[in-house]
């Protein structure tokens, strides 16, 4: 990819006045000494040229014909005032900063990106050298109406023979001079492009002079061809010099048959040819790697331009009015030779139009091509065009550029393809605004362009004018452009661009994200619309995949951020260890394509560095409510990057473009029995510090076992049939009746409905355990829980089975008070023992079907049916002595031993509503 660099640092001070570019091509193809273009060689010159081409001598009788005066000053005013918004657009991006070769391309790559940049500079790339061969077939048709052997005009010579294959050796030979000038370099394409300047200029003024010095004369047209192949009879247009009568007959419209093409012109038809012959408003902006200062020469140079051109074309608007009538307008384009006086002078003229449109065309597509060559978008396509030679001419990228205009020629005719180039030039100017109007909206700090004559009004209008008049010129063309810029655009998404350009769309997203979090009113949440933010505390990724893929089911389009937390103090350190993490968490979000936010903290102890990802992450409304921890246990960490197809990597541990493996970012699991940063009694402390906090908790055990299909981004399409278990009551605190749908319990079965909601869990059944005391009548119960599930619109099979006997049965449930076992209130044995009986009461309904009645812990009634996939449990809080947290947390250890992945939640806050 290119080497990019900030534009400020392209500069280096050598202790003169001014600056100059380093060597490495920052500044063009061939660094400071290509740079050698003025604003009047290299922008004024090549982009008036553009701008007249043909059209200021061959169609200016064609438009004030057909339009009239005031209709053909309207089309002007029209076309001038979309290239002027564009003009507007360059000059602010021009002035912005450092401007390399390419042009608009470099412009449109910089700002948009290299997806969008490089699909439209191939596009505009394809519309110079298309433009090229145009030029050449046009200066072709001009040189046979007058040299030609089948030449009709009275004063055709008659000397050149004609045909497919003499017009191809024509239009190629004329290639091969505009391909030798612009191969030895800008200097001499600019002295010749001066040359060419100063013909055309000298043919204008004779044609201006000629308005004024001819005397009134009758101009004998040639005969037309009749319907039935006969000629119609002779007409005769008249110049009538400066007469009142004729400016009065020509000041409205009169649309006719074009003598060339036989179709009936109207406005439409009229305008587009006007507007093709002005679309050249880029041409200096293309020799952009050859200026000396292209940020001050481009928006001059082109507005200079600009106002030279749209003066000449009013003048001989008004002086073609004034002085020619309407059969002349109409049946002779190239009038400008009948009244001039010499017509051999205006016969170079349009000769030199054609051939500097060419040239002009050749050159800028070769400096586009070379730039795109350069950021390497296009793979070893464009490898050729890379070459340059020691004074810095990209001329493998002229050579490159000529054999497809030599391809184009081939083609012969290319009415149709002028369309086609006018579309995608048309494409590149709505670009061009769209990239100043992003600039604009994302109000970035950095965007401050010297010309201030722009608004964002200004852009929005000139791209919205671009696609009009792309519609208007041709419908099927520019809907085909833009379809083919789609094309390119994903291939170059497919393949990957450089990330070191900056991209506009990334300040526009700040822009508008700042705004509506701004609006996102914690005070107007309501429970109807609440989802789970959820906080996840990872210490080594590569033993947390799993965990990490279904917390990302669990979110349900809300936040979820990546915690971790680095041991350390920031006063003992000679900088901060976390910010160059980063970049490898990312490369993890990325790789295991979840939808996470990271966050990372530097803290003495992981309590600590919890207390403070708890606190500050998120953003306004958007801040986690629901912390999630693996579960604590001896069990020996798996490396899942050595296991997943996602985190697969070469052998020497280097990724594409050189850079180091993720695998190689993270350290190993950590080895059985080695110490962990985490003792049993700050995991249980941060457990009740984000209770405290009033956030939800989530401890994942065993996710590891997890089936491989539920974790996918995709839909389940396994026949493999699993049940998502859920026990909304307090294992550890037994009690029967109603009471037991309590806000955890509640937010249990959101948490299990919303992970069904995922596509990869939509094969799942849902079972929802109603635990009976031992005295308890069963139905009643049950028929409850249905009728708050379908208040709930939760669609899941009720199980009953029997609890409370056992270690729970000599008391009633009344007389048991919250962490009654958690606190130590019972024994040690007794609590292990209820913790032993539900442990088991869970296992027998793992693997059984939907008997329906109830059973003890050992389970007689049900069926054997799909295994359980994933188990929920009601989390009971901490216990308030902190000297208790290790019993706590061998009480949740026995309680979810060999249950396979499960879940234990405690929830806080309400979660669920049975309002509209």
């Amino acid at each position: 990819m290119a080497n990019e660099n900030s534009p400020l640092l392209a500069y280096r001070l050598l202790g003169e006045e001014g600056v100059s570019f380093p060597a490495n091509g920052a500044g063009g193809p061939g660094g400071a000494s290509a740079r050698k273009l003025s604003t009047f060689l290299g922008v004024v010159v090549p982009t008036v040229l553009s701008m007249f081409s043909i059209v200021v001598f061959l169609r200016i009788g064609f438009v004030v014909g057909h339009a009239g005066l005031l209709q053909a000053l309207a089309m002007l005013l029209v076309a001038y005032f979309i290239l002027a918004l564009t003009v507007l657009s360059v000059c602010a991006i021009a002035t912005n900063g450092a401007v390399r070769g390419g042009g608009a391309y470099f412009m449109i790559s910089r700002t948009l990106g290299p997806e969008v940049g490089g699909s439209i500079g191939l596009m505009f790339y394809l519309a110079n050298v298309c433009g090229c061969a145009v030029s050449l077939l046009g200066l072709v048709e001009a040189m046979l109406d007058v040299f030609g052997a089948d030449a009709t005009g009275s004063s055709g010579l008659r000397i050149l023979p004609q045909g497919y294959g003499w017009n191809l050796l024509y239009g190629s030979l004329l290639l091969g001079l505009v391909g030798g000038v612009c191969t030895l370099g800008a200097g001499l394409y600019a002295r010749a492009s001066f040359l060419t300047f100063l013909l055309v200029s000298g043919s204008l003024a004779s044609v201006l002079v000629s308005f004024v010095a001819v005397r009134p004369r009758d101009i004998p047209l040639t005969p037309r061809p009749g319907p039935n192949g006969s000629s119609l009879p002779p007409q005769v247009g008249h110049f009538t010099g400066f007469n009142s009568s004729t400016l009065k007959a020509n000041l409205g419209a009169g649309y006719a048959k074009d003598y060339t093409t036989g179709a009936t012109m109207t406005f439409a038809s009229v305008f587009a040819v006007l507007f093709n012959g002005c679309t050249g408003i880029m041409a200096g902006a293309n020799m952009s790697g050859e200026l000396k200062d292209p940020s001050r020469a481009i928006p001059l140079g082109t507005i200079v331009a600009v106002a030279y051109t749209f003066f000449i074309y009013i003048l001989l608007f008004f002086l073609s009015s004034f002085t020619c009538d309407r059969i002349l307008l109409q049946e002779d384009y190239g009038f400008f030779q009948a009244i001039s006086l010499w017509s051999p002078l205006v016969l170079t003229g349009i000769y030199a139009t054609s051939l500097s449109a060419s040239m002009s065309s050749l050159i800028g597509a070769s400096r586009i091509l070379h730039a795109l060559a350069q950021d390497n978008l296009f793979g070893v396509i464009l490898a050729p065009a890379k070459v340059v030679s020691q004074g810095g001419n990209p001329w493998g990228a002229v050579l490159y550029s000529w054999g497809l205009v030599q391809l184009v020629l081939l083609a012969g005719k290319l009415n149709t393809l002028a369309a086609v180039v006018t579309v995608f030039y048309l494409v590149a100017y709505a670009a061009v605004d769209l990239s100043c109007l992003s600039l604009e909206w994302a109000s970035a700090p950095n965007f401050r362009p010297t010309f201030s004559l722009f608004s964002w009004h200004t852009c929005l209008l000139g791209v919205a004018s671009c696609l009009l008049m792309m519609f208007l010129i041709s419908p099927g063309a520019a809907g085909g452009s833009l379809l083919l810029m789609g094309l390119l655009s994903a291939l170059l998404t497919a393949r990957g661009g450089p990330s070191s350009w900056g991209y506009v769309s990334q300040a526009l997203l700040f822009h508008q994200v700042r705004k509506y979090l701004l609006r996102l009113d914690v005070r107007k949440d309501h429970v109807k619309f609440w989802r789970p933010q959820l906080l996840l505390l990872v210490g080594n990724p590569r033993g947390a995949l799993p965990l990490l893929r279904l917390a990302n089911q669990l979110k349900k389009g809300g936040l979820y951020v990546l915690g971790h937390v680095t041991l350390g103090d920031l006063d003992s350190l000679p900088s901060d260890p976390v910010q160059p993490q980063y970049g490898a968490w990312l490369s993890l979000v990325d790789r295991a394509q979840v939808k996470a936010f990271v966050d990372l903290t530097l803290s003495p102890s992981v309590r600590q560095g919890a207390q403070h990802l708890l606190r500050i992450s998120g953003l306004g409304g958007m801040k986690p409510n629901t912390l999630v921890l693996g579960f604590y246990d001896d069990a020996a960490p798996q490396d899942h990057f050595l296991t997943d197809p996602a985190f697969s990597e070469p052998a020497d541990g280097t990724q594409e473009g050189g850079s180091p493996a993720l695998s190689t970012l993270f350290p190993p699991p950590r080895a059985p029995g080695s110490p962990r940063a985490l003792s049993p009694q700050d995991y249980v402390a941060t457990v009740a510090d984000a209770l405290k906090m009033n956030k939800n908790v989530v401890l994942a055990r065993a996710c590891g076992a997890l089936p491989p299909e539920r974790l996918s981004r995709g839909s389940g399409g396994t026949s493999q049939l699993h049940h998502v278990d859920v026990w909304p009551l307090n294992l550890l605190r037994p009690r029967g009746g109603p009471g037991y749908v309590d806000v955890c319990g509640l937010f249990l079965l959101q948490m299990a409905t919303i992970l069904g909601m995922v596509p990869a869990w939509h094969s799942a059944r849902l079972r929802i355990f109603l635990c009976l005391g031992p005295r308890e009548a069963p139905g009643a119960a049950e028929g409850r829980l249905r009728a708050l599930l379908s208040q709930l619109r939760i669609r899941a099979q009720v199980q009953e089975v029997v609890w409370g006997e056992g270690a729970a049965s000599s008391q009633e449930p009344e007389e048991e008070e919250e962490g009654d076992f958690v606190n130590g209130r019972r024994g040690d044995a007794e609590a292990e023992a209820l913790a032993c009986s539900a442990n088991a009461l869970v296992r027998a309904q793992q693997g059984r079907g939907g008997g329906g009645g109830p059973g003890g812990p050992e389970g007689g009634d049900g069926e054997e049916g799909p295994a359980t996939a994933l188990t929920f449990l009601y989390l009971p809080r901490p216990p308030a002595d902190p000297a208790r947290y290790p019993r706590y947390l061998a009480l949740l250890e026995i309680l979810s031993r060999d249950l396979g992945p499960t879940l234990l939640i405690h929830g806080v806050t309400p979660v669920t509503c049975t309002d509209l």
